[in-house]
C-alpha cells in the first residue's frame, strides 16, 4: 500500500509555487528587547525605591543605635 513517489518531496527543491521561509528579522528579536526592557525598568524602580526607603529609615534614626 506505498506509492512509487514516497519521500521525494523530502529530496526535491520547492516550486517556483512555494514561497520560501523568511529569514530571522529585527522584527522577530523585538519582543525579547521589550521584555528586557521591561525587566531592566523594574529592576531600576524596585532597586531606587528601596534607597529611598534605606535613606527615609537612616535620616529618621531607625539604624542609630542608642
Amino acid at each position: 500500500m506505498t506509492s512509487t513517489d514516497d519521500g521525494r518531496a523530502d529530496e526535491e527543491p520547492p516550486g517556483p509555487d512555494v514561497p520560501p521561509e523568511p529569514e530571522p528579522s529585527a522584527a522577530r528579536r523585538g519582543p525579547t528587547w521589550l521584555i528586557l526592557g521591561v525587566v531592566a525598568a523594574a529592576l531600576l524602580v524596585c532597586c531606587c525605591s528601596a534607597l529611598v526607603g534605606l535613606a527615609l529609615a537612616w535620616s529618621t534614626g531607625l539604624f542609630h543605635l542608642r
